[in-house]
Formats: structure tokens, C-alpha cells, sequence
């Protein structure tokens, strides 16, 4: 790795350390040494937080080009009561910091951006560590973009990246402690809070549990091989799941881009999900059966011409879907994608899909968020059909159907909260009597 990690010990902050007693003994050739610490002070330990999160803003005030037309100060958000906060929430920063990282010479061994990133996250401060996971979709996006593009021969060394990645990755190592990440599942056969079994059992018998690897144990990686690239970008962007509650949102936003661009070209295999299913839930609004057509051939795919079997499906009909979702289409000008086509392995697609699900779902997600993961999750539908992968086109199917739901049913809330036509008349009300006491 270029940057050392003791590199990252030596403080920026100016506010004296608690005491330590050190003592040290040569006893028959070896050396002992001994260290006592003085009780930490919350009080101590806050202000300690809060001078080494405006140290490093103020270190990369010093490194980031001035900008003459943002009128942002850097030096301001350090002076605040919450420097790392008030960093994080503000999308000047964030832009100002993008446009320096998106330079064609950075990520290079000797960028002083990814340095200070590289430092910045091995300070161990939670909200230090959460300006660094802001900026892992752009982190991600253009080191995934310029390993994959077909001009990367000529392009310089991404070592910087790769040494916040695994910076980044080195820590998950060490605090899951060669554990796996599992997941338990419930035996359907014992009733539960939510079901009953359907056979009940004479005997009760003990619960057969039932565990799932959501993650095999890592293994400590010294540098970002070809073979080990998915993983250790998958658990950067799992790392960012985790705090996704906290990530601004034009962060998700930035994810989303580069998602719909990784999963490659435009193509109307995006909108066939949406277009299957508005046939199936039309065929059963007028023949009062379910979602299940039995014998039907409304839901079995299309053929060369893009055409299925019974149901023709136009560019238009599709754009029309789009409107009536209130999707931004793609190729519009609000939507610019960024990044190139990319492989997607399982490693890298299932964090994906998980920050998408909550750019999707999550309640107190923007709109522009929800509109940016609608196009990518659909996208990523059309690449896992076209690479026949069974566990990207259900997880997309899942999340394409919820997304439709979720869009219906705020259509229909705006719908019934929607005031009456203004032609129509109205009851006048009674005027009100005031009551004067002489």
C-alpha cells in the first residue's frame, strides 16, 4: 500500500493526550515495556473528537484547488460545534471534493486526496469514518470504471484507491475476526408469532435450527488483486450499507448513476418486467382472476423482435410506463449516467442491490433518490437477463414489483388527499358571531 498505516497515528489535533506512565525494564536481553493510562474524560475525550475532526478538514481545505464560483469555506464548517457532521451535510463540500477526485491524474500512489482519505477513515472516529463512506460510491465508480474501460492501458496507477478500499477492508477483517456473517432462518414447522403450521404435529419437537452464510469469513489481503477485486469492493459498499441511514442523498444518488451505468447499455429489456406485469394485472382485472395465468402466454417472455407471445410491446408503450410510474427515463438530461459497463459479480451485485432496496423503500429516502434507484434496479434487470444470472433477475424482479407498489400506492394517497375541482360548488360556510361583552 502506498500510505503506511502508522502514518495515520501521528494526530493532526493540538488538544494534549491523557497521560500515560510508560516504564521499561531489560531483564536477561529483553525488553519490557509497560504502559499505564490515566482515566479518559468524557468531557476530554469529546473535545479531543471534535479538534481532530477540524484538524482534518482544515488539512484538506489546504489540499482541495480553490473554487471562485462557490462561495463555500471549508474553514467554516471546521468552526462549527460538529465539524464531521457539518461536513457531511453539505453538498457544496461534497461537490467540491468530487470534482477534485474525478481529476484523469488522481488515484494515483502520491494523490493527497486519497491520503487523506486513507488517514481520515484509520482514525477510528465513527464520524470521521462516515465522510469517508460518502464518498465510497465515487470512490468505487471511477476506480471500477477506469480498471474496466478499454482505455486503462494508458491510464495512471490507482494505487490511492486501492489503498482507501483497503483500508476500508482491513478494518471489517479485524473486527469480524475471521467469523462469517450469518443468518438465521425459522423452521416453518414450528408456529411463530406470524404463522401456524399447517401440519401440526402430535409431538412438539425441538426446533431444527437452520443458519445461512450471508458472508464468508475475509481474509486479510495485502493488495487489491484481480481475483480478490469483488470482494473487497463488495464489503466497501456493505461497510456503506450499514451507515446508509446516515449517507446524504445526493451520495445515494451518485450510487444509483454508477449502478444503471455498471450494468451496461439502454436497452427496452429494462421496462419488460413493468410491461408483463401491467398485461397480467390487466388480464385479471377483466377476468377476475389472479396474478397466476394458467395457460396463458402473456408472461413468457419475448422473442428476437422484441415482441411476446401475445403481447406486443412498443418503445412507446414502454415510455408511456415510464410517465405513469413517474420514472425519469434514462437517456433524459436530469439523469446523466456515469461510469462504463463493468463485470458484476455476486460479491459486488448483492451490497448493490441491498443500497438500492433502501433507495427504493426506505421511507425518508428524496424522490430524486427513489427515481435514480428505479432506473438502476431496472437496468440491472436487463443485464442479469441478458447474463442469465436466476439470482439477480429475481432479486430485481422483487424489487421492480415493490417499487410498482410503493408508486401506486403513493398515487392513490395523493389522489384521495387531493382537494375538490374548483368548478365544482361549494357549501358556503355560516359567518361566525363574535361574541362582545359590554
Amino acid at each position: 500500500m502506498p500510505y503506511s498505516p502508522t502514518s495515520s497515528s501521528s494526530s493532526i489535533s493540538s488538544t494534549p493526550r491523557p497521560t500515560t506512565t510508560t516504564a521499561t525494564t531489560f531483564a536477561g536481553g529483553a525488553t519490557t515495556t509497560s504502559t499505564t493510562a490515566a482515566t479518559a474524560d468524557p468531557m476530554h475525550s469529546w473535545w479531543e473528537s471534535i479538534s481532530r475532526a477540524r484538524s482534518r478538514i482544515l488539512a484538506l481545505n489546504s489540499l482541495l484547488p480553490p473554487d471562485p464560483s462557490s462561495s463555500l469555506s471549508l474553514s467554516s464548517l471546521a468552526d462549527s460545534d460538529q465539524p464531521a457532521l457539518s461536513f457531511l451535510s453539505s453538498l457544496d463540500a461534497y461537490s467540491l471534493f468530487s470534482s477534485a477526485i474525478s481529476a484523469p491524474s488522481s488515484g494515483s500512489g502520491s494523490d493527497p486526496l486519497c491520503q487523506w482519505l486513507y488517514e481520515t477513515y484509520l482514525s477510528a472516529d465513527p464520524h470521521l469514518r462516515q465522510i469517508v463512506l460518502s464518498f465510497v460510491p465515487l470512490l468505487t465508480g471511477i476506480y471500477l470504471s477506469r480498471i474496466h474501460s478499454l482505455e486503462s492501458t494508458y491510464a495512471p496507477s490507482l494505487a490511492g484507491f486501492e489503498a482507501v478500499l483497503l483500508a476500508i477492508y482491513s478494518t471489517e477483517v479485524k473486527s469480524r475476526a475471521g467469523k462469517p456473517v450469518l443468518a438465521q432462518i425459522p423452521d416453518l414447522s414450528q408456529p411463530s408469532l406470524y404463522h401456524s403450521p399447517r401440519n401440526k404435529q402430535q409431538r412438539p419437537t425441538k426446533p431444527r435450527p437452520s443458519v445461512g452464510v450471508l458472508s464468508a469469513p475475509l481474509e486479510p489481503q495485502l493488495a487489491v488483486k484481480s481475483t480478490k477485486r469483488p470482494i473487497i469492493v463488495g464489503v466497501a459498499l456493505d461497510c456503506y450499507f450499514r451507515q446508509i441511514s446516515q449517507m446524504p442523498s445526493w451520495s445515494k444518488v451518485e450510487l444509483c448513476k454508477y449502478a444503471a451505468a455498471w450494468a451496461g447499455q439502454d436497452c427496452v429489456c429494462k421496462n419488460k418486467f413493468d410491461a408483463e406485469e401491467k398485461s397480467e394485472k390487466e388480464y385479471a382485472n377483466e377476468n377476475g382472476a389472479g396474478y397466476f395465468l394458467e395457460g396463458s402466454n402473456l408472461s413468457n417472455g419475448f422473442d428476437q423482435n422484441g415482441h411476446g407471445n401475445g403481447v406486443e410491446i412498443e418503445h412507446e408503450e414502454d415510455v408511456e410506463r415510464i410517465r405513469e410510474l413517474k420514472i425519469e427515463r434514462v437517456d433524459s438530461g436530469e439523469l446523466e449516467l456515469k461510469g462504463v459497463r463493468i463485470p458484476l459479480a455476486w460479491e459486488v451485485l448483492q451490497p448493490l442491490l441491498r443500497i438500492l432496496g433502501h433507495c427504493l423503500l426506505g421511507p425518508l429516502c428524496a424522490q430524486d433518490v427513489k427515481d435514480a434507484a428505479s432506473v438502476a434496479v431496472r437496468r440491472l434487470y436487463a443485464r442479469g437477463s441478458h447474463d442469465l444470472l436466476p439470482q439477480a433477475i429475481l432479486a430485481t424482479q422483487s424489487l421492480i414489483r415493490l417499487d410498482n407498489r410503493a408508486r401506486e400506492s403513493a398515487q392513490v394517497a395523493a389522489a384521495t388527499s387531493t382537494p375538490s375541482n374548483a368548478t365544482t360548488p361549494s357549501k358556503a360556510k355560516k359567518p361566525e358571531v363574535l361574541l362582545v361583552s359590554k
